[in-house]
């Protein structure tokens, strides 16, 4: 039965049921909606379906005040106290009862198929829900009953621990590393490295090729100084050098007026020759 401090929940509500005063069944085959006087319902009111805690209570009522006609308490469905008929999908039995324990059977029905659909789901879904917290419940209970594993420690009782890769060579303890300045330990040197680096040393390096000395220009040398000296080739040892041609020197008139000149003296090698 269900307790004072469970509460109720409303499952499914019709405003529109008939009830039927039906004859006692005569055998084992069965309710037929067929032998009640379909056209001449006994009462017309509203439908309410509610559940306290496992169980689901099916109160008609009436439409206008409310007021409890029959009440049909459910503690199984399908089962004894709600049932189908033989011939119609819209037709049921209760099993109603009043506060004294007295029981009687009567006849619902509902003019619209969809409501005695809904009705029918309301009463699975409930009791599917019951069904399902009655298997947790004996889980739990199951679980609980099981000897608990206890892994404490008992007293006096100890246990070593073997970590791998601590181990210290044969032979003697670890050679401490040594300590560098400001306390840090420096590494030791690669396993390949025999000899140490040599310092830089002051000496020219042997294969180095020195860059030739520029020259520098007279006082009152023009541009065009600069410019046969960058355009000129490097300069021969010889005292002159050999006058070009005509056609194939761009200063040509002036290695003409040159050579046409009597005697020349010398001239040095950085300075070309006009």
């Amino acid at each position: 039965m269900a307790t004072e401090s469970e509460y109720e929940s409303v499952l499914c509500v019709k405003p529109d049921v008939s009830v039927y005063r039906i004859p006692p069944r005569a055998s084992n085959r069965g309710y037929r909606a067929s032998d009640w006087k379909l056209d001449q319902p006994d009462w017309t009111g509203r439908l309410r379906i509610t559940s306290k805690g496992k169980i689901a209570y099916i109160k008609l009522e009436d439409k206008v005040s409310g007021e409890l006609f029959a009440q049909a308490p459910v503690e199984q469905y399908p089962g004894i106290a709600v049932e189908t008929v033989a011939d119609s999908s819209r037709y049921f039995v209760l099993r109603i009862q009043d506060g004294t324990g007295r029981s009687a059977f009567i006849g619902i029905g509902f003019s619209d198929r969809g409501d005695a659909f809904d009705f029918n789901v309301s009463l699975q879904d409930h009791f599917k829900w019951v069904k399902q917290e009655s298997e947790i419940s004996r889980e739990s209970q199951a679980v609980d009953s099981r000897p608990k594993l206890d892994l404490g420690f008992k007293e006096g009782q100890t246990i070593k621990l073997s970590i791998g890769n601590i181990t210290a060579k044969k032979g003697g303890a670890p050679k401490p590393r040594p300590a560098g300045s400001g306390g840090l330990s420096l590494l030791p040197p690669p396993p390949g490295g025999r000899g140490a680096v040599p310092p830089p040393s002051s000496v020219a390096i042997s294969n180095h090729v020195t860059p030739p000395p520029v020259p520098k220009a007279k006082h009152g040398a023009g541009d065009a100084d600069i410019l046969l000296d960058l355009d000129s080739p490097a300069p021969a040892t010889s005292a002159a050098p050999a006058p070009a041609s005509a056609a194939s020197d761009l200063w040509g008139d002036f290695s003409t007026a040159s050579s046409s000149a009597p005697s020349q003296a010398p001239q040095p090698a950085n300075w070309v020759q006009f």
